[in-house]
């Protein structure tokens, strides 16, 4: 089974402007603000602002490809293991703790690239389990079990 790259890069690109376009019409209603001083609708509207700019980009990126390389298979590996982790993620996050979903889950999403090895995808899920723990827990200060009941025996 293969896609239409074009069609798909139309697609992405329509959805990041309706995206970017939905946040700056709602951050509209609040206040804005100036860079120095910003209010709380400065960044939504920044942020979508480049959302739909980027879809543009997407979209023009549509119309230039050329027609022999617009044929691509349909990566389910990846597919099924990123939307697999977010399941898992969710499912596990209280019974096994947030080290050992957040290794797994990287590990899991690395592997979804058929450029990455066991070997780089744990050296990936092991870099991310520290920015992590650094982020999350310590900096944000984010109260999670680090391993939960379902591991303590």
């Amino acid at each position: 089974m293969a896609i239409n790259a074009a069609r798909n890069d139309l697609a992405s690109g329509g959805i990041f402007v309706a995206f970017g376009a939905y946040f700056v019409l709602e951050a509209m209603t609040y206040e804005f603000g100036t860079p120095l001083r910003m209010g709380p609708g400065f960044m939504p509207v920044v942020l979508g602002a480049i959302l739909v700019l980027l879809g543009i980009a997407v979209i023009f990126k549509a119309f230039a490809r050329p027609e022999e390389e617009a044929r691509r298979p349909v990566p389910w590996r990846g597919i099924v293991l990123v939307l697999g982790t977010i399941v898992f993620f969710a499912a596990t996050i209280r019974g096994l703790g947030f080290i050992p979903v957040v290794l797994v889950t990287a590990f899991a999403s690395a592997m979804a690239s058929r450029n990455n090895r066991w070997l780089s995808a744990a050296i990936i899920a092991a870099g991310l389990c520290v920015l992590c723990l650094a982020v999350f827990v310590v900096g944000l200060g984010l109260i999670v079990p680090l391993v939960g009941p379902w591991l303590r025996f």
